[in-house]
C-alpha cells in the first residue's frame, strides 16, 4: 500500500491491523478509529516499535448505523495512521499529508480545503496559527492561494482555502470539547482535510441545502472530510491547560474516502472495494443501481453493501462472534436484519441470498484479511440462520398487526367499509403499540407501515406516527446509552488499580485453564471493568464444578507465593521461541511487551500489570457461559 509505504520511508514502523473487537478496553463494544489501541501510548508508554509508527486499522462505528443510506457513510472502514509519539510534530506532518495526497495519491490541490482550531478564549487556549502558517506554505508551492475565513458557518465558504472552527470541530480529547476533559487528560487542536467534489452536489444533489451558505463541514454531500491531524500537545490540570511534556501526533485518514476522491467519484460506493458488492446486490435484486435516481432505493444498495460487509469482518474475527441478544452479537443481528429489511424494499425474496453477497466481500478482501476466508462457512450459516430466524419474526409480527387490526375496541376497529383507526386514537397511542412491536419483535416500524396499508388500513398519518415513533426510540437508545456507559465505566484505558488487578488475574487464568483442561485451550478475547474480568477461550462444554474449584485453587496458590510481574521487549520471533502465549488470531507487530509470573505464565500483552501477584487479592469464578460454538466464557472477581 502507497500509504504504508510512504511513512516507511520516513522511518516509521509498520504495525498490523489491531482486531475490531477491542482487546482489554471495556469502554467499547469495537475498535472505532486507528487511534483507540494506540491509546496508552498516546498516554506515554512506551512503544515497543519506537516513537514512529504508521498502519492501517480496520474500525467499526455501531454509532453510524442510522447514518448510513448517503453517498459517504458507512459502519466499516479502514482507517489509515501514523503517529509521533513525542517525535516530530506540526512542522513535519503537515507537509507529509499534502505531499501524500498530492503527489502519491494524485490529487489537485485547488480541490483540498483544510480547517483548523478557531482557539476557546474561555480557557486561554489560543487558535492554531503555525498550522494555518504551514499550510499556506505548502498550497503556495503547490501554487494554490490559500485565503484564510472565519465563520464559514454562517457566511459560507467566501473564496477561503482554510478555514477556523471551533472547538466542537477542531479539537480532539476522548471526552470531546475542552470544557468535558477532566484533570489529567490529554488533548489538542486538529487540522481536518476536505475534498470538494463541486458546487452542483450542494444546489442540486440534496435541495433542503440549496439556500443555506455551503461550507467544508455541511452536510450537503459536496465535501467529504478525507484525514484528520491531531496535534496533542495540552494537559488538563487543577490550574487549567498546560503543555505536554510529550506531544503526539495522531493521524486519520479514511481509505474508502481517499478512494472516492482519487476516483472523483461522489459516491463512495462506486469505489473498488464496495462496487463488487454492490453488484452481488444488483444481482441479488435485479434492480441495476446506477440506473435509479430514486434516493431511497439507493439508500436500500448502500445499507445492504455496507452492513453485510461489517457483518462478514465482525463474524470473521477469530473471537468468533456470532449473531445474539448481547454486546457485539446484537450489533451483528441488527445489521442483518436491517440488510434483509432494505432487500425487502428493493424486492429480493429468495432464501439466504446474503451468504452470497458474503462470498463476494470476502473475496474482495481475503489478500489483506486472510481470516475472513478462513471463517466463510461460519459466517455463511450464519447468515443463513438469521435470515430464516428474521422471517419467523416478520411473520410472528404480521399476525400481530392482523390481530391488532381485528381486535374489537382497540386502536384499529372495523365498520362496514373496512378496518380504520378508531375515533379519539391519538397518533402517539398507536405509536407507542408500533413501538411496543419494534421493542420486543423487532419487526421494523416501515414494515408496520406496509402491513397496516395491505390490510386496507384508514387514517394511518405515516409523518406523523413515524415522529413519535422516533420520539420513543431516542428515548429508548438514551436508556441504552446510559446503560452501557455504567456497564463499561472504568475501563482498561485508565489504568486503575482494580482494573489493573484483573488485567493480571486474567494471565494467571488463562494458564490455569490449559493445566486444567488441556493444553490445545487457548485465549480468544477479554473484557475487564473495575468491577469483574471477562475472558473467552475455545472450549466445547461448561465446566464441571470440580474443575472450576481446580482452576481458582491454581489461580490463588500463585497469587498467595507472590511471585514477581515481569515485562520485557523483544522481538514477536524471539517472544514466540521463548514460549510467551497469545491471543488466538491476533496480529502483533514485530516487537512485543512479554510479561511473565515466574515459571507459570509468559504471555504477549501491552496492558498494565500489578508488580507481585500477591496485590491481586483472592480469585473467584462468578459465572460461565457459552459465547457462540466452542467458545466459552468466564467472569471472575477479585476480592
Amino acid at each position: 500500500m502507497k500509504y504504508l509505504e510512504f511513512f516507511r520511508k520516513r522511518e516509521h514502523t509498520v504495525v498490523p491491523s489491531a482486531s475490531i473487537m477491542p482487546e482489554n478496553d471495556p469502554s467499547t463494544l469495537f475498535t472505532g478509529s486507528g487511534m483507540q489501541p494506540m491509546i496508552s501510548y498516546l498516554l506515554g508508554a512506551s512503544h515497543p516499535e519506537g516513537s514512529r509508527i504508521v498502519d492501517s486499522q480496520k474500525s467499526f462505528r455501531a454509532q453510524d448505523i442510522e447514518e448510513v443510506g448517503d453517498n459517504r457513510h458507512t459502519t466499516f472502514f479502514e482507517m489509515l495512521g501514523n503517529w509521533s509519539l513525542g517525535d516530530y510534530f506540526k512542522a513535519e506532518q503537515i507537509p507529509w499529508v499534502f505531499e501524500f495526497m498530492t503527489s502519491e495519491v494524485g490529487l489537485d490541490a485547488s480541490r483540498l480545503y483544510v480547517t483548523v482550531f478557531g482557539g476557546a478564549p474561555d480557557i486561554t487556549i489560543p487558535r492554531d496559527d503555525e498550522s494555518v502558517q504551514l499550510w499556506q506554505a505548502v498550497f503556495a508551492k503547490a501554487g494554490v492561494e490559500a485565503t484564510v475565513v472565519d465563520n464559514a458557518e454562517e457566511n459560507g465558504m467566501q473564496g477561503g482555502r482554510i478555514f477556523y472552527y471551533d472547538e466542537t470541530k477542531n479539537w480532539w480529547s476522548r471526552v470531546g470539547v475542552p470544557g468535558n476533559m477532566p484533570e489529567g487528560e490529554p488533548g489538542g487542536p486538529d487540522s481536518e482535510m476536505f475534498w470538494d467534489f463541486g458546487e452542483e452536489l450542494h444546489l442540486h444533489q440534496q435541495s433542503v441545502f440549496k439556500d443555506k451558505p455551503c461550507h467544508v463541514n455541511c452536510d450537503c454531500g459536496r465535501f467529504f472530510e478525507i484525514c484528520n491531524n491531531v496535534f496533542m500537545e495540552y494537559v488538563k490540570t487543577a490550574n487549567g491547560f498546560e503543555p505536554l511534556a510529550q506531544k503526539n501526533v495522531d493521524f486519520g485518514g479514511g481509505l474508502e474516502r481517499i478512494a472516492a476522491a482519487a476516483n472523483d467519484t461522489s459516491d463512495m460506493f462506486e469505489i473498488d472495494v464496495l462496487r463488487p458488492i454492490v453488484r452481488a446486490v444488483e444481482e441479488a435484486s435485479g434492480v441495476r443501481y446506477e440506473h435509479t435516481d430514486d434516493h431511497d432505493r439507493r439508500a436500500d444498495f448502500q445499507v445492504i453493501a455496507d452492513h453485510v460487509r461489517a457483518a462478514v469482518f465482525i463474524m470473521g474475527d477469530p473471537r468468533g462472534i456470532a449473531p445474539s441478544n448481547t454486546d457485539q452479537g446484537y450489533v451483528v443481528r441488527r445489521l442483518i436484519r436491517r440488510a434483509v429489511r432494505h432487500g425487502r424494499s428493493l424486492g429480493i425474496g429468495k432464501d439466504s441470498w446474503m451468504g452470497e453477497v458474503a462470498r463476494v466481500v470476502i473475496a474482495t478482501y481475503k489478500h489483506d484479511y486472510p481470516e475472513l476466508e478462513e471463517h466463510t462457512e461460519h459466517i455463511v450459516r450464519e447468515l443463513a440462520s438469521e435470515e430464516e430466524k428474521f422471517a419467523a419474526t416478520i411473520d410472528r409480527g404480521v399476525r400481530k398487526i392482523e390481530k391488532l387490526v381485528g381486535g374489537a375496541g382497540g386502536y384499529i376497529t372495523k365498520d362496514g367499509t373496512g378496518f380504520s383507526v378508531s375515533h379519539g386514537c391519538r397518533d402517539e397511542d398507536l405509536a407507542r403499540v408500533i413501538f411496543d412491536l419494534y421493542q420486543t419483535d423487532g419487526f421494523p416500524f416501515e414494515l408496520t407501515l406496509e402491513e397496516l396499508q395491505r390490510l386496507g388500513v384508514r387514517g394511518v398519518a405515516g409523518e406523523k406516527l413515524e415522529n413519535f415513533f422516533r420520539k420513543y426510540l431516542d428515548a429508548h437508545r438514551d436508556i441504552s446509552r446510559s446503560a452501557a456507559t455504567g456497564k463499561f465505566a472504568g475501563g482498561l484505558a485508565d489504568h486503575s488499580d482494580a482494573t489493573t488487578r484483573l488485567h493480571t488475574a486474567t494471565h494467571l487464568l488463562n494458564e490455569a485453564l490449559r493445566m486444567v483442561l488441556g493444553s490445545d485451550v487457548r485465549q480468544k478475547g477479554s473484557n475487564i471493568t473495575k468491577e469483574r474480568l471477562r475472558f473467552d477461550f475455545n472450549f466445547d462444554r461448561k465446566l464441571t464444578d470440580e474443575e472450576v474449584a481446580k482452576v481458582e485453587g491454581i489461580v490463588n496458590a500463585r497469587i498467595e507465593e507472590e511471585i514477581a510481574v515481569i515485562g520485557e521487549e523483544m522481538s514477536l520471533d524471539e517472544a514466540r521461541t521463548s514460549g510467551a502465549q497469545s491471543e488466538f488470531g491476533a496480529r502483533y507487530p514485530d516487537r512485543v511487551t512479554v510479561y511473565s509470573i515466574g515459571e507459570f505464565s509468559k504471555e504477549i500483552c501491552g496492558g498494565p500489570h500489578v508488580s507481585n501477584t500477591s496485590e491481586i487479592g483472592r480469585f473467584t469464578i462468578a459465572k460461565q457461559d457459552a459465547v457462540a460454538a466452542g467458545v466459552r466464557r468466564i467472569r471472575g472477581v477479585v476480592e
